[in-house]
């Protein structure tokens, strides 16, 4: 069977969790910091290195059948892929940012100004939106300091903690769009038994990623309530303890919904509550 190709950013804020994905799949492979491009030795698959902006190209052009990129990215490049799974990592905002004293104060604001950005296309589209007439200047690299060197009034920027606005005297300003890390294919590649193999591990892992495999103690006259609580991937798992009466229910639970219901839990009988990390959920 022909292997199918991947594309990750070689280097730069996926790169690490884009490997560590593909690892957590099964994945076999090496020398990924040194080479352009290594073969997976347990799996029919091929991964490519490349810049971030080139890899919604590469798969609209098929050079590589999948690729790992930014929302934004495929976005501002306008490639004509498929979205085959939101990935829940390198989450970040497109922002528009003003410097702290600035006379800008809401959008129409921006009527006439000029605003620096790596992503045009996107900040055309939310601009047109608003129906804001604005001066764009598309700059590669350091945004942030455009407008103290007076190059712009304001920027277009990824943000994810804000720290490089504030050490650049800029403040954010207004939300453009939300991005995290997408899977994506080339059109025509959804039958493929490769990628449905593949795609099958991505989503245990991610499932995984956002449960929790939980135990705990209970008398037997409050299960009911505990089984109610707790509903597990299908139902809760219980099995009789050696003190007479009591039982440990064994199930999975998102953590975010653990952590609301762990009062209630044990006031509802729950004792001895242990949570543990989950490798893989395959439904």
């Amino acid at each position: 069977m022909k292997n199918l190709k991947i594309a990750i950013q070689k280097s730069g804020r996926l790169n690490e969790k884009s490997v560590q994905l593909l690892k957590n799949c099964g994945l076999d492979f090496e020398n990924y910091k040194s080479s352009l491009i290594t073969t997976v030795s347990n799996f029919n698959l091929e991964i490519l290195f490349l810049r971030d902006d080139d890899i919604p190209g590469y798969v609209d052009q098929g050079i590589a059948d999948l690729g790992i990129v930014g929302e934004n990215v495929i976005d501002e490049t306008q490639a004509d892929v498929e979205y085959l799974q939101r990935l829940g990592f390198g989450k970040c905002t497109l922002k528009l940012a003003i410097a702290k004293d600035s006379s800008i104060k809401d959008l129409q604001d921006l009527n006439g100004k000029s605003i620096a950005t790596s992503y045009p296309v996107i900040l055309k589209s939310f601009l047109d939106e608003y129906k804001i007439k604005a001066d764009i200047q598309t700059i590669s690299g350091s945004v942030e300091i455009a407008p103290g060197l007076g190059l712009s009034d304001a920027i277009c920027d990824i943000v994810s903690t804000g720290g490089t606005l504030k050490s650049n005297g800029l403040k954010p300003f207004a939300d453009v769009r939300q991005s995290e890390a997408i899977l994506i294919g080339r059109k025509g590649l959804e039958d493929n038994e490769i990628l449905a193999e593949l795609l099958q591990r991505i989503q245990s892992v991610l499932r995984a990623k956002e449960t929790k495999y939980v135990v705990l103690n209970v008398e037997k006259a409050n299960l009911p309530k505990i089984t109610e609580l707790l509903h597990g991937v299908k139902s809760p798992t219980v099995v009789p303890l050696a003190e007479e009466g009591w039982v440990a229910v064994h199930t999975v639970i998102s953590e975010d919904d653990f952590w609301g219901k762990i009062n209630v839990l044990k006031s509802a009988g729950a004792q001895g509550i242990v949570v543990m990390p989950i490798e893989k959920i395959i439904l």
